[in-house]
């Protein structure tokens, strides 16, 4: 991979983060739009890019391709369902922490003694 493709993808992902961090969110219509006009990520200025309803978001991925960068894969985590960094982190760093020492899982508190019932369990003796 070249210098010049990762300097690209970089200036992209800068490109991609003021996309999202500038866009004009209309409540009535309940969408976003872009704000500026993003040559390099082929959006004009009043584009759709968030849509509650029957609406294809944006992917970056797909920039990525349009824009002729070889193995776009790369530059992209996976999606949570599938696995990225968070999951993995859950399923194999966290767990391991949680486990308890054996010395933890042979230890046993000592039983504390039950009080007297009151009066059989309705109250305190008294004598």
């Amino acid at each position: 991979m070249s210098l010049s493709q990762k300097e690209l993808v970089e200036e992209l992902k800068v490109y991609w983060k003021k996309l999202w961090q500038e866009r004009v969110d209309d409540k009535v219509r309940a969408e976003g739009v872009a704000a500026a006009e993003y040559v390099k990520l082929f959006v004009e200025k009043g584009t759709v890019i968030h849509a509650t309803r029957d609406y294809k978001a944006l992917n970056f991925k797909e920039i990525l391709e349009q824009n002729q960068i070889a193995n776009a894969d790369r530059f992209i985590p996976p999606p949570p369902q599938l696995g990225g960094w968070a999951k993995f982190v859950k399923v194999n760093i966290t767990s391991q922490r949680q486990r308890k020492s054996r010395r933890a899982l042979l230890y046993c508190e000592d039983k504390k003694e039950k009080q007297q019932p009151k009066k059989g369990g309705r109250g305190w003796l008294h004598i």
